[in-house]
């Protein structure tokens, strides 16, 4: 079985874990080739944008790809719209959650945006629940 070279000289604990501030690469520190890459493309920036414009209206369907994935980017998400009961209190949260999992159902939403919405629900939920006990709390210490 071999021996673990455990110590200060390795950066290592006696457990073999490294240790706190391990030497390695410093924050924000970057790859060699990164830099170089830099280096030889700074301040040609506005040229190198320039000619991928003209190649896009000349019709170069990489560069108008490129270009316009630059000016409109994918959206992240869109807004849904569908039917959810109003939510005042607890017990219409469990409403909401059954219209969402009706809406789901029906297909008017994706799995994906019912698992937001379903988010959503219970963080109203919690924050009724934490409102709730709040008030009750001040009560109990009203009373004493």
């Amino acid at each position: 079985m071999a021996t673990r070279n455990n110590g200060p000289e390795t950066g290592r604990t006696p457990a073999g874990r490294f240790a706190a501030g391990n030497p390695g690469r410093p924050k924000g520190a970057r790859h060699k080739a990164t830099v170089a890459a830099l280096a030889l493309l700074d301040g040609q920036a506005q040229a190198l944008t320039q000619r991928a414009v003209e190649l896009a209206l000349a019709g170069d369907t990489t560069a108008l790809r490129l270009c316009l994935e630059r000016l409109v980017p994918p959206r992240k998400d869109a807004p849904i719209t569908f039917t959810m009961p109003a939510m005042q209190c607890a017990a219409d949260t469990a409403k909401a959650a059954g219209a969402v999992v009706d809406a789901v159902a029906a297909g008017e939403l994706t799995p994906a945006e019912g698992a937001a919405v379903m988010g959503l629900v219970d963080a109203f939920r919690k924050a009724l629940e934490t409102s709730d006990l709040e008030s009750r709390l001040a009560a109990l210490e009203a009373r004493q």
